[in-house]
């Protein structure tokens, strides 16, 4: 086939101009393309002088190193930290089988932290006070006895007077812990940097007080069904906690129910992407240890956090979070899970509690942006306020600004019990002081 610069005719005498006006146009071809190349190497030259330039640090000042701990080995909260030699059950290609449909529901009224409290109806009984040192991870025998109990009591009158069965779901079985916390072993969470200034999780409509809000910006990511992050997608709420565990051979799918997150493990030995590419729920290898499967998740953003819903406060880009799951009986999944960000903590931390079947079985569908009109509606009320404010003003009259959750309506439109009109909203909110306490969200979930 004829080149570009070819000048092609059957006739004989056309092809002898033809071949010297295309050895010609060749030759200035060829001088063209060493001229366009030679430009393109300086080009590159120049580009890597630059990259070279720009990556040395300034006034000799060496790259931050972040330098992680070890996780703690999994501990088997289900049996009160008694040895488990329950051997899971194999897939066919070998590996131990997670899969299921699992649930935290059983940690209704467990706190996160010693001392924290649960979450809902009838709390878990008190651990016993050690003489001294931190508070017992393990109710005793008498405490458990009246732990299960209150709890099969409970789902009693409520599998008999529940308004609904989707709305609020409950746990049916206890558990000796006393607290989701293993590790710091005193069960506190450690506190946030100093350093670490405005980095809570916006809160929207559970906004605290009378701050005012001007985009979507200001609402977090679970008001903006986005996502609750790989914490808060765990952590018990008062419905939606299921999660489904599906394997293949070289991965494993863990699917949430509340916002329909699926997170992919790749068991593969493959490595992580490009440390540049952050992700909402970050990017997770795995691998298996004798009857665990550990999942370690880097490449995150700092916009999620850890706590319930996905409140509380922002990790940076630096967590890194290690996963174990291990089937200890048939009808019980040990998940543990180590925080750690030297950049936002003092020291990382680890959560640890049964998976348990998902009454009904199924994950039900969480149509979450189809009828998601709080954001739009809780805007339009805060421009609404403006024109009030200046309305008032404009009469001399001078009044706080009112709060978007003041005296506003719960679960159902039922009125918030001991709402005084003018008065602060309650609970948690707003967008986080500096360093300090960390904040984990409980107390922040729906009502």
């Amino acid at each position: 086939m004829a080149g570009p610069f070819t000048l092609h005719n059957p006739a004989a005498g056309p092809r002898i101009l033809a071949g010297f006006l295309t050895t010609r146009l060749r030759e200035q071809d060829r001088k063209e393309l060493i001229m366009r190349k030679l430009g393109w190497v300086g080009v590159l030259v120049a580009v890597m002088g630059l990259t070279m330039f720009v990556g040395q640090p300034v006034s000799g000042q060496a790259p931050q190193e972040i330098k992680y701990s070890t996780p703690p080995p999994l501990v088997i909260t289900a049996f009160g930290g008694k040895p488990v030699d329950y051997k899971a059950p194999r897939t066919p290609w070998g590996e131990p089988d997670l899969q299921g449909v699992w649930s935290s529901d059983d940690m209704e009224n467990v706190g996160i932290a010693a001392g924290g409290g649960g979450r809902g109806r009838g709390g878990a009984p008190a651990a016993a006070a050690a003489p001294a040192g931190p508070p017992p991870l393990y109710m005793t025998e008498e405490q458990l006895a009246a732990r299960r109990k209150q709890v099969a009591q409970a789902a009693n009158n409520r599998d008999q007077t529940a308004e609904s069965s989707f709305r609020f779901d409950y746990g049916r079985r206890a558990f000796p812990q006393t607290r989701l916390l293993v590790d710091p072993p005193d069960g506190r969470m450690p506190n946030v940097r100093p350093d670490v200034v405005n980095r809570g999780m916006p809160r929207g409509t559970y906004t605290q007080g009378n701050a005012e809000l001007h985009s979507w910006k200001d609402f977090s990511l679970y008001e903006r069904c986005i996502t609750r992050g790989i914490g808060g997608s765990v952590l018990r709420v008062i419905y939606g906690n299921g999660n489904r565990i599906v394997q293949a051979p070289g991965i494993v799918a863990f699917s949430y129910e509340m916002l329909s997150d699926t997170r992919i493990f790749h068991v593969d030995n493959r490595p992580h992407v490009n440390q540049k590419i952050g992700m909402y729920l970050g990017d997770s290898r795995a691998r298996w240890e004798g009857e665990e499967l550990v999942v370690e998740t880097t490449n995150l953003t700092d916009q999620t956090a850890f706590g319930v819903n996905g409140n509380g406060t922002r990790h940076s880009k630096a967590m890194k979070i290690t996963e174990r799951f291990r089937r200890v009986a048939d009808d019980i999944v040990q998940y543990q899970a180590t925080w750690d960000d030297p950049l936002t903590y003092t020291a990382p931390f680890t959560v640890s509690f049964p998976l348990t079947p998902l009454d009904g079985g199924y994950l039900l569908p969480y149509d979450c942006h189809e009828g998601n009109a709080a954001i739009e509606m809780t805007l339009k009320a805060e421009r609404d306020e403006d024109k009030r404010l200046a309305a008032d003003l404009a009469k001399g009259i001078k009044r706080e600004r009112r709060g978007v959750s003041e005296c506003g309506a719960g679960v159902g439109s039922q009125p918030v019990a001991g709402c005084t009109p003018g008065a602060p909203a309650a609970g948690r909110g707003g967008r986080g002081g500096r360093g300090g306490a960390a904040d984990t969200g409980e107390g922040t979930e729906e009502k």
